[in-house]
This record gives structure tokens, C-alpha cells and sequence, in this order.
């Protein structure tokens, strides 16, 4: 195999080949075969970097240089520049939006600080079609260990003492779900990850599939080993065709070197994975719907118990984990129940990965030890609110989680704080939101998702969210009234209480934790009919300030609808019985002569 001397590492996860990530591999690789440099440049394909906001990236090691917003046409500079040169493209250099300082390194950008990548531990390094790489970087090592060195007992006493908690939602102590799967005796038993990762702002699992599939596979096979398993299923849905075309790759060439398949490693085990792919439905997130859906049911949820490790896919006993959880396996495994024990709090041991969307300068993937505060992972890691605005809240665990503020800025990120303060660590995604945004709207938005998305197979579901719906949308539209506020709160209560599965009894939450750490907002919505934050359309009245209008008419020549009337060189008016609202003659001014109120 050749050494190489240095190697041109191409982001190909979906944000980046979105950007044409592709087109710059391809280049790039004309570039050095037109200097004959095949054989001692490489340039790989790997898995997302975490730095989504700056993509396309590419990373040139030795040295670690990062290279962002790089286009196809900048290879030729690249390798004339950089890699015949030796000199750093100053151009393609990252400047923090608060210092303006020129970052050329890994380690001198702030989203890769205070960060410990044991889950993304390969992506951005190794190539995720190649499974030679993944070997090369310990893959299947603790599988190897598994079968040759511990008993299944042995293997879930480790996972078990680590203090691995599932890393979907619930938390669950993923060595005990493993014991009670090993203990329900059958002739067949599945292993199912759950890859249906379907919060707004989420892309956690999926770039971890992108980036390092082997490392799931592998996991799956150590947990099929450990319950007395013969089959994995990864449920994905299929509009991450990036992930599932990796997924496709990394089984076949794993059946190829003996790592799936039968008699693995030649020690008569025997485990095989198939793929199951879902419509999108974020319901199939809860397990008892994804096993349904799974079977070619409706993915709906059914009461528990009995649960799926004790009666899942096909009535069998079936363990199902997410992908986050299953690739911190193998790095407990090879390096024990101390080591991981020894990162996090006491509760919530391990790292977590956050997907950072929303209102903040570094948006992309992150993963710090658990009891990291919501402040070191906004402002240290995520580099600040955009624009230099005023940090207002961050919604942790999706549509089922909850806005935190400035209050809990300070309160270590983990399973049991997070719920204290009104919201839940959920899958990852992690949304910012600075001081325009409106509070009220974002707890709606978040509800109309979750009534699209409702399986409706119970009541309080079904009915209650889309009643909750009705009543912010009733308040962001000025029709709200006092009383309103408390319907909201009761009725968010009994949704919480009687729902079916964890997809009704969290939904409220975003109207709950913004009710009790806005409530001003909404209070200012129901009296005054005003939204603080100016976002709320119906709530907005657009005026023209007399002594900033020149009289120009371009505001009146923008109007769709001739709201605005006026002479030439004089002051002009807004109807606000006419006006639609639609800000194009606030765009249009260049004199600051129109504003919202």
C-alpha cells in the first residue's frame, strides 16, 4: 500500500455535496494527476467535519489546515498553492465572526474546542466507503474482542457498568435494555437500530451513517452476540439516500472481509444486517411504530408492556437502539466501563452530540462531555449569536423538548438537568434563537409540526395538539384573550397525561417551557395585541416617519396592493386598512423612513 506524504480530505457529507463537494474531489484529483503527484497526494471523501456553516470544506493533513467555502474552481490553487508551493490560500482561511481573526488550523477553530469525538470519532478522517480505513482506525477490533475474549454476560456487565444511557430521548440504561433482551428466551431475536431521525434541526445519526457506517454495524453485531441475536435491521428513511448508499457499501464490504455473514471471525457466530426504510414518519421515531412500520403496518404506537425486548419485530424479542448509542459501543468495549465512566456527570456519563442550528455563527455538528453548560456550547464552541445579536433561548430535544434562556445558560447539559429546566436532551438538536424571534410563533411552529405528524391514534393526540394549534394561531393573529393562557396550560396538562406514547405526552412541552419562561410575550399577544419581537404579521402595523421621507415613491411604486400614497418630494402615507404586510416597501427605502410597530 503507498505512503503517502499528504492528504487532501474532501467533506462529502449531504450539507457539503449539496455545495458541490463532488465537483471539487474530482478537480482536485485532475490537479495532482496533471502534476503526476497520484502516488504521493491523496485526496479522500470522508464524512462530515461538524463545520456545516463553513462547508464546502477540506481539510490538508499534515497540519490540519482548513480550507472553507472552497468551490471546484479553487483546486487548482489549492494544489499549485498548498501542495507545490507549501504556502496556506489565504482566501479559503476561516475568520472568527467576533475576533476577525485568520484561522488556518483545526485546533484554532472554536468549533472544534472543548469538543470530545468518541461517536464522530472517524468522521472527517477516514474514507466511509473504504473499509480498509475503518479497520485501520480500530473498526471491528471490539467485535473481535467480544467473540474471542468475553461471553455475552461479560460484554453486558461492561456496558452496563460504563453508565451508557440510550442516546434517543429516553435515556434508558441501554446494558440493562441489552440483559432484559438476553433474558427473554426465544429461537429468534433482532438487533434494530433506529436511524428515523426526524426533528427539525437534527442531523446527528445521519452524518454519523455518512461518516463512519462500520462503526454502527459493528455495534449491532457486538449487541446481536450479547442478546443471542442472528439479524440486524437499520430502520432509515429513505430520504437520506447519502446515508442508506454508504450503509449498502459498508454491509457488502463487510460480508466480503467475513464481518457479517456467517461463522464471523471463524468463531461460529453468525449475524447479518438488512436495511428497512421508513416514509419519514416522525412517529416511527418511537420503537413500538417503528417496529410496525417495519412489519408493513401503520406506524403506530402500541401500549407498553409488553416492550419490544420482550415481544418486538415479529412478536420476538427485539433490542433497538439509535445510531448515537450504538456507536459509542465499540469505544466502551475496547477501552472499558472506567474510562467512559470517567467523562460526564454522575448520572449522564459519555459525550453528546448536538446538530447547532439556528441563530449562531459556527452551525454544525458538536460533541462535548455531558455536564458541558448550554454557554461553553453557544458561545465557546458555537461562536455566538449571528449579527451580534442578544442571545434570547435554545431549544433542546426537538419538537418534544423545550425553550431554555439566559438563566440556564449555566446549567450543565445532561439527561436529569435538562428535564429539571423544563425541556429534555432528545435526540441532539440543539436550535438558537436570538431577540427576534418570537416566542409564541416558535412554540407554534413546533406544534404544527407535531400535529402533521401525529399518527392519530389517540384522542388527546390527535384532537388536543391540533386544539392547542388553533389557539396560538387565535393569539399570533390578535384574536387571543387572556383567558386563552390558561386554556393553554390546562390543556397542554392533559395532553401530557393521557397520550399514548412519548410523541402526545411531550408535545406541549415547547408551550409549556415558553409559557413559563415568556410569558410577558404572550401576555403582550392577548392584551395589547403586540408581538415584542415583530414577527407576529397580524400584530405589525407599518408606518412612515415624515421627517426621514424624501419623497421618492419607491415605496409606493413597490406596493402590490397601492397602500401607500403620496406626491413626489412630500412625505407619504401607509393605509394600514390596505396594507398586506409584506415588507417589500421597508426593503425598498433607503432612507429609514418606514418601521414596525
Amino acid at each position: 500500500m503507498s505512503q503517502y506524504r499528504m492528504q487532501i480530505m474532501v467533506c462529502s457529507g449531504t450539507g457539503c455535496s449539496n455545495l458541490n463537494s463532488e465537483a471539487i474531489f474530482d478537480n482536485l484529483q485532475l490537479e495532482i494527476e496533471a502534476f503526476a503527484l497520484e502516488n504521493e497526494i491523496q485526496v479522500v471523501r470522508t464524512g462530515c467535519f461538524g463545520l456545516c456553516g463553513l462547508g464546502p470544506v477540506v481539510r490538508v493533513m499534515p497540519g490540519e489546515v482548513i480550507y472553507t467555502r472552497v468551490t471546484p474552481d479553487d483546486a487548482a490553487e489549492i494544489v499549485t498553492e498548498h501542495v507545490l508551493k507549501g504556502r496556506k490560500v489565504e482566501r479559503l482561511l476561516h475568520k472568527d465572526p467576533v475576533s476577525r481573526k485568520i484561522l488556518s488550523t483545526e485546533p484554532e477553530l472554536s468549533p472544534f474546542k472543548k469538543q470530545l469525538r468518541i461517536v464522530l470519532r472517524n468522521c472527517g478522517i477516514i474514507d466511509p466507503e473504504n473499509i480498509e480505513e475503518a479497520i485501520a482506525a480500530n473498526g471491528y477490533e471490539a467485535l473481535a474482542k467480544a467473540l474471542t475474549e468475553l461471553t455475552p454476560d461479560d460484554a453486558i456487565k461492561i456496558i452496563k457498568d460504563s453508565g451508557l444511557r440510550g442516546r434517543g430521548g429516553g435515556g434508558f440504561p441501554t446494558g440493562l435494555k441489552w440483559e432484559i433482551a438476553r433474558n427473554n428466551q426465544a429461537e429468534e431475536k433482532y438487533v434494530v437500530c433506529n436511524a428515523d431521525e426526524g426533528d427539525p434541526g437534527a442531523f446527528m445519526d445521519r452524518s454519523v451513517l455518512e461518516g463512519d457506517p462500520h462503526a454502527v454495524l459493528e455495534a449491532m453485531a457486538i449487541c446481536g452476540y450479547c442478546i443471542g441475536a442472528g439479524k440486524g435491521l437499520i430502520y432509515i428513511r429513505a430520504e437520506y439516500p447519502l446515508a442508506v448508499a454508504r450503509l449498502k457499501t459498508a454491509i457488502s464490504q463487510a460480508r466480503e472481509y467475513g464481518l457479517l455473514g456467517n461463522n464471523i471471525m471463524g468463531t461460529g457466530f453468525n449475524f447479518d444486517i438488512e436495511i428497512k426504510y421508513g416514509a419519514g414518519a416522525f412517529v416511527c421515531g418511537e420503537e413500538t411504530a417503528l417496529i410496525h412500520s417495519m412489519e408493513g403496518l401503520r406506524g403506530e404506537p402500541t401500549v407498553k408492556p409488553p416492550f419490544p425486548a420482550e415481544s418486538g419485530f415479529r412478536g420476538k424479542p427485539t433490542n433497538v437502539n439509535n445510531v448515537e448509542t450504538f456507536a459509542c459501543i465499540s469505544p466502551v468495549i475496547l477501552k472499558g466501563a472506567d474510562w467512559f465512566r470517567s467523562i460526564g456527570t454522575e448520572k449522564s456519563k459519555g459525550t453528546k452530540v448536538f446538530a447547532l442550528a439556528g441563530k449562531i455563527n459556527n452551525v454544525g455538528l458538536v460533541e462535548v462531555p455531558m455536564g458541558t453548560t448550554l454557554r461553553e456550547v453557544i458561545f465557546e464552541i458555537g461562536g455566538g449569536i449571528r449579527d451580534g445579536k442578544k442571545f434570547k433561548a435554545a431549544q433542546t430535544g426537538g419538537p418534544s423538548g423545550g425553550c431554555l434562556t439566559e438563566k440556564h445558560l449555566d446549567t450543565p447539559i445532561d439527561f436529569d438537568n435538562l428535564v429539571a429546566a423544563g425541556s429534555m436532551m432528545g435526540s441532539g438538536g440543539l436550535i438558537v434563537m436570538d431577540e427576534d424571534d418570537c416566542m409564541v410563533s416558535v412554540a407554534k411552529f413546533f406544534l404544527e409540526f407535531t400535529v402533521e405528524e401525529s399518527c392519530g391514534k389517540c384522542s388527546p393526540c390527535r384532537i388536543g395538539n391540533k386544539r392547542l394549534h388553533e389557539l396560538l394561531e387565535h393569539i399570533t393573529k390578535g384574536k387571543g384573550t387572556p383567558a386563552d393562557l390558561d386554556r393553554l396550560r390546562n390543556m397542554s396538562k392533559v395532553i401530557k397525561d393521557t397520550s399514548l406514547c412519548g410523541l402526545g405526552q411531550s408535545s406541549p412541552n415547547p408551550v409549556l417551557s415558553t409559557l413559563d419562561n415568556f410569558i410577558e410575550e404572550y401576555v403582550s399577544h392577548v392584551t395589547v395585541k403586540k408581538c415584542p419581537a415583530g414577527q407576529c404579521r397580524d400584530l405589525m402595523e407599518y408606518f412612515i416617519i415624515e421627517a426621514n421621507c424624501v419623497g421618492c415613491t419607491a415605496c409606493a411604486r413597490v406596493c402590490p396592493v397601492n397602500a401607500i400614497t403620496g406626491v413626489r418630494k412630500e412625505p407619504h402615507v401607509i393605509n394600514p386598512e390596505i396594507c398586506i404586510k409584506c415588507g417589500a416597501c421597508k426593503e425598498k427605502c433607503k432612507f429609514d423612513a418606514i418601521i414596525i410597530h
